[in-house]
């Protein structure tokens, strides 16, 4: 599952009938006037992403999908010099 994100309601509903995704109102921390909310489509796994740049939009991962494991730690010291 991927968040598509539109500044104009009418790409949003056009990208959500293409991909059969699910158009709401979505909200960024900190703004509080609605008109400057953009729309948002909640689109079903396997979606074609370069259908929501052709609408101006952008695509936002999910925060429920895990975090990528950080690479291991070194075990020693790294020698610059040989000797």
């Amino acid at each position: 599952m991927e968040i598509a994100y539109f500044w104009e309601r009418e790409d949003a509903e056009a990208v959500a009938e293409r991909l059969e995704g699910d158009v709401r109102r979505g909200r960024f921390h900190g703004e509080d006037d609605d008109e400057d909310h953009p729309w948002m489509v909640v689109l079903p796994a396997g979606a074609d992403p370069r259908v929501v740049d052709e609408y101006d939009g952008w695509l936002e991962p999910v925060a429920d999908e895990p975090a990528p494991a950080p690479p291991p730690l070194p075990t020693a010291p790294k020698r610059l010099k040989k000797g």
